[in-house]
């Protein structure tokens, strides 16, 4: 256990000198900045653009407006931003033989998979959480409305998707020769699930529904004690992924 807590500051320094989680940080923050100001000028837009000719009436924006727009940046884009940013977390270090020293010196194989996993958990939670505040703050200010009574419990689900779609990623990355293989897998695996989710009856219990009923819930049509299934099964599913890594890892040749 001693090695884990070493191996993940190293991991760390590595993705500060590799801008890895800047890059994170700045798409994150531009997603944040864009929701409510999206939602601000969208009106607006459309009346400089087509004026009475569509003969339709637009509706002020509200702070709904503003969290939709959020988390269909997040759910649309975002994720997969990061799937292309850590897609070859591993992939990279087994062509590069990196591992080589370290693990003839001792140092044990599920400590590569558990500080990497950890390190791309504390990404995850920072820049969902900055995103997240940012988009708060500016919400308030520009929609200071009652409409969405929920913010932080519809928050929550997409928290913990990061745990199962993190460890999609660390596995896809195990078993693919290239960077490109880990996204194809990850790709594929969110691709399932949007195939699933299309069975009312399978909703609640499919970890995508995680970012797909944040606006329900924010606005109180859905209690998050109903996707308690789905978090149940993401959470094992993470735990399933992220142990087949190790097992992934420790078949594998590192040379």
């Amino acid at each position: 256990m001693r090695d884990l807590p070493v191996f993940f500051k190293k991991e760390l320094l590595e993705t500060w000198r590799t801008y890895r989680f800047l890059i994170l940080a700045v798409v994150f923050l531009v997603f944040a900045l864009m929701s409510p100001l999206i939602a601000k000028l969208t009106p607006e837009i459309m009346e400089m653009s087509f004026g009475k000719t569509i003969g339709i009436k637009i509706p002020a924006p509200t702070s709904v407006d503003s969290w939709t727009q959020f988390y269909k940046n997040i759910a649309q884009m975002g994720i997969y931003v990061v799937a292309i940013m850590f897609g070859g977390t591993m992939s990279q270090e087994m062509s590069k033989g990196t591992l080589v020293n370290l693990v003839t010196k001792g140092l044990p194989r599920w400590t590569v998979i558990g500080a990497k996993y950890l390190v791309l958990l504390c990404q995850w939670l920072v820049v969902t959480t900055g995103a997240f505040l940012v988009t708060w703050g500016y919400t308030a200010y520009y929609f200071p409305d009652s409409k969405s009574p929920n913010v932080f419990a519809g928050f929550v689900p997409l928290l913990l998707f990061g745990v199962f779609f993190l460890a999609v990623i660390l596995f896809g990355s195990m078993v693919s020769r290239n960077n490109y293989g880990g996204l194809l897998f990850t790709i594929l695996i969110m691709a399932m699930l949007y195939m699933i989710n299309l069975f009312k009856n399978a909703q609640n219990f499919n970890p995508v529904s995680l970012i797909g009923d944040n606006m329900a819930i924010l606005q109180g049509t859905k209690d998050l004690a109903k996707l308690e299934p789905a978090i149940t099964i993401a959470v094992v599913a993470a735990l399933v992924l992220v142990a087949g890594s190790v097992a992934v890892l420790n078949k594998k040749s590192l040379r």
